[in-house]
């Protein structure tokens, strides 16, 4: 007998039970073949206990060994994202992957799709717009675990560097972050909180971009349909005032692919974060890739408490990410040379002036 044969003999023998004992009391239907599904469920999919953050920060420094590139690996890697996701044709929605006519189901929506009509299709580049593969990226997350770490000019070594939502790039965090900056997403969620939708003042808006200099600003407009309205209003407000800055939109269709990829790995979450979908297409786009600021924990290295941001100590939704179940997937990349991640500091911290 099968295991969900056995499972299903188990679960009427205990429904004939609790019928004799309570005669007044039936299961519905639906219900007694949902309980025969989670137990199948159960045996196929076998629930693992994640090691708690205490436990992956002693892992990370039981095996911390010097780091060395594996061609190997990372085109291997390279090889995988190419096969799953397409970056390079589909990272971006242009003329040619996105044309008039073509329907697309949002990625993070079950009942909405949209239709590319001619107004949506003029703004949309004609191919990915990068030189294509790119060398030296860097992949800057905003952990806590970059304050003090004096890696802003490792950096800005970088030939093209990837931010996420919008991050704060002034002087007194750039001996730690850099300032240099290729591509930065902006979360339409940022939109709607700091800048209220774009629908009044459009000022503030345009003054924080000029910090990003010739930069991408890499939008999911088309991820919920509540984002679409905000992430068209970052185009036409950047254009409107010929900002250095040029809007690209994320392809639905890799986001999607992109989280299916991972989730075949195990990461089972409501979404993935910006950064880790950033690192992906860095994998796919770049020949070598160097992330910073990945560090999802309350503690640093030496087990001392550092801010959930370099700039701030918000916290994100409960259960909205998988965060550790994120880095672990990248420490496992980081081992096998397929890309670097940055924990240590870069340099010393610069010495306290004494009175």
């Amino acid at each position: 007998m099968s295991p969900c044969g056995r499972a299903l003999h188990t679960s009427r023998g205990a429904m004939a039970m609790l019928a004799r004992k309570f005669p007044r009391t039936r299961l519905p239907v639906g219900a007694s073949a949902l309980c025969v599904v989670v137990l199948c469920w159960l045996y196929i999919f076998p629930v693992y206990r994640l090691p708690n953050e205490k436990e992956i920060v002693q892992g990370v420094l039981a095996q911390r060994t010097a780091w060395r590139t594996n061609q190997t690996s990372a085109s291997l890697f390279r090889r995988q994202m190419e096969d799953c996701c397409d970056p390079a044709h589909l990272f971006a929605m242009t003329k040619m992957n996105s044309p008039m006519g073509k329907s697309l189901w949002y990625d993070g929506e079950l009942l909405y799709s949209f239709t590319i009509d001619n107004s949506t299709y003029s703004l949309f580049p004609q191919a990915t717009p990068f030189q294509l593969p790119l060398k030296k990226c860097a992949v800057v997350g905003n952990g806590g675990i970059l304050k003090m770490s004096g890696c802003g000019r490792q950096i800005d070594e970088a030939n093209f560097v990837m931010r996420c939502n919008l991050p704060p790039l002034s002087s007194e965090y750039t001996r730690d972050v850099g300032s240099k900056t290729q591509l930065v997403t902006a979360n339409p969620s940022i939109i709607r909180q700091r800048f209220e939708k774009l629908l009044w003042s459009r000022k503030k808006f345009v003054d924080n971009m000029k910090i990003y200099n010739h930069s991408y600003i890499y939008m999911p407009a088309f991820s919920m349909k509540t984002g679409t309205e905000p992430s068209l209003r970052v185009y036409y407000t950047l254009k409107d005032v010929g900002a250095n800055q040029t809007v690209l939109f994320a392809n639905p269709n890799f986001l999607r692919n992109i989280g299916k990829f991972w989730k075949s790995r195990g990461i089972h979450a409501k979404r993935l974060s910006t950064g880790l979908f950033l690192v992906s297409a860095a994998l796919g786009l770049c020949e070598e890739v160097s992330i910073y600021g990945f560090w999802p924990f309350s503690v640093n290295m030496q087990g001392d408490p550092i801010s959930h941001h370099y700039y701030d100590n918000v916290l994100p939704f409960s259960g909205y990410h998988a965060m550790p179940e994120e880095f672990l997937q990248l420490w496992y990349l980081h081992k096998i040379g397929a890309l670097r991640m940055q924990l240590d500091p870069c340099e010393e911290p610069s010495p306290q002036p004494t009175s």
